[in-house]
C-alpha cells in the first residue's frame, strides 16, 4: 500500500511533465512554420513594376485669407447645465 501512495504523485507530475514538453513541441512547431512562410514571401526573385499616377482636382471653395469664428462672445449654456431660474 505504500508504494502505491508514492507512486499516484510520481505519476502525476510525470503526466504534468509530459504534457508541458507536447505543448512546448507544438508551439515550436507552429512559430517555425510561420516563420518559414514569411520569409518565402520575402525571397521572391521577381519584381512587378507599375505607373504611378496622380489625378489632381481643381478646388471648388475659394481659399479663405483668415478663419473667424462664426459667434463672438460666450455661448450659453445647453439647458441640462444651466442652474434653476433666479426668483
Amino acid at each position: 500500500m505504500d508504494s502505491a501512495r508514492r507512486n499516484k504523485p510520481k505519476l502525476l507530475v510525470a503526466v504534468i511533465a509530459g504534457s508541458g514538453v507536447i505543448a512546448m513541441g507544438a508551439l515550436s512547431a507552429a512559430i517555425a512554420q510561420e516563420h518559414a512562410g514569411q520569409e518565402s514571401a520575402a525571397k521572391s526573385t521577381t519584381m512587378t513594376l507599375g505607373s504611378t499616377s496622380t489625378e489632381t482636382t481643381p478646388p471648388t471653395v475659394e481659399a479663405t485669407t483668415m478663419a473667424a469664428p462664426a459667434m463672438r462672445g460666450s455661448a450659453p449654456l445647453p439647458s441640462e447645465v444651466q442652474g434653476p431660474a433666479a426668483p
